[in-house]
């Protein structure tokens, strides 16, 4: 059975409605010179369809803009605002719990969305729908062991090794490496500690060094994402009490 909602009929769908659902959290946000502004939705829908075909759940359509404000000041950044975003995120698990989805997981790949897809977790437990909101477990760990680049930030991957090798894996003719160049901007003391604008500091938008960056890394960078979601799924549907075929135990 297509259990990819962007390639499933109504009925396909109906057939699929005891199992997991996966929604991907993306952004139109800039990437520097070398990558396109759709990284943010191309990564967490890759990541999500992968992780939908090793546990058996659907993956629905990507949301394609996210909470994107501090790269506004680049061209080609559109940005909801926290609000509007947890709305939709809510309004699509009411429709995932209205189809008969016993739980939703968002996979989330820009960082500006975690408030917004936590406070839509929340919402959706107030009408009876699981929510189980992720974004890519482990990260700094597997990016340590598969690049080779130093992070320009701690916990801070834009646009740099981690990302490129992801998109070299999944999306190889849009990546312009020859474009690409090391990125080490000096970060403000007082950044994450108020709202600010990347380009204040930093005029190319990406961050370290994404040159090395092959579809090798990236192919397992992935892999590993997805290995590190299970015991958290698993633990998730143990506590919602979510059994076969949503959750082969």
């Amino acid at each position: 059975m297509k259990l990819d909602y962007a390639q499933m009929t109504w009925g396909e769908a109906g057939g699929a409605s005891d199992r997991l659902a996966i929604l991907p959290l993306g952004a139109t946000e800039q990437h520097g010179p070398h990558l396109p502004l759709t990284v943010d939705t191309v990564l967490a829908t890759g990541v999500a369809r992968a992780l939908a075909d090793r546990i058996g759940a659907v993956c629905l359509p990507p949301i394609t803009y996210g909470d994107a404000w501090n790269n506004e000041a680049f061209p080609g950044t559109i940005s909801l605002s926290p609000e509007t975003l947890a709305a939709v995120i809510t309004d699509v698990g009411r429709g995932v719990e209205r189809i008969g989805h016993p739980a939703l997981i968002t996979l989330n790949g820009h960082f500006g969305n975690r408030g917004p897809a936590a406070e839509a977790a929340v919402r959706l437990a107030d009408v009876g729908l699981p929510v189980l909101a992720l974004d890519y477990p482990g990260l700094e760990d597997i990016a340590a062991r598969h690049c080779d680049s130093i992070p320009a930030g701690n916990h801070f991957f834009h646009a740099d090794e981690v990302e490129t090798s992801m998109m070299f894996a999944l999306a190889p003719d849009v990546v312009r490496l020859d474009k690409a160049a090391p990125e080490y901007p000096e970060f403000p003391e007082d950044f994450g500690t108020r709202p600010m604008q990347l380009r204040e500091f930093n005029e190319s938008g990406a961050f370290g060094d994404p040159r090395p960056a092959t579809a090798e890394k990236g192919a397992a960078m992935i892999a590993e994402i997805v290995e590190n979601c299970l015991p958290l799924i698993a633990a998730f549907c143990e506590e919602n009490r979510i059994g076969a075929p949503a959750w082969p135990r």
